[in-house]
């Protein structure tokens, strides 16, 4: 009987640690860089968590700029105001936040394959 007692593979969910409501003390916001899966081998970088106070339209036109790809700032009902880029921009974006003093370095994290 048992050998038939084996755990089963239980689901990994990539998005568990930014959805858990961390309430307690010392809980840090994070900015959240990640990246999508169009269709075929297009990919969509997403940014969120930036603090409200900055204007997310002059931090896309410098990211536009700066990396040679188009994007947009969508409003989300949960998320609110995303930044979203082409391609995969995962490690452009966060050295970008970094040196232009928007956020440290402790406080990005990368999600994505």
């Amino acid at each position: 009987m048992s050998d038939l007692d084996v755990p089963l593979p239980t689901a990994f969910d990539p998005f568990a640690e930014a959805n858990a409501d961390d309430s307690g003390v010392g809980a840090k916001e994070y900015v959240h860089v990640r990246v999508q899966q169009r269709n075929g081998r297009k990919c969509l970088t997403t940014v969120q968590g930036l603090k409200k106070e900055f204007s997310y339209n002059k931090i896309l036109k410098d990211l536009k700029k700066e990396f040679c790809c188009n994007g947009t700032v969508v409003q989300d009902p949960e998320l609110g105001q995303v930044i979203q880029l082409q391609g995969d921009q995962r490690k452009n974006v966060s050295s970008f936040l970094v040196q232009a003093g928007i956020v440290k370095k402790e406080h990005i994290k990368i999600h994505g394959f």
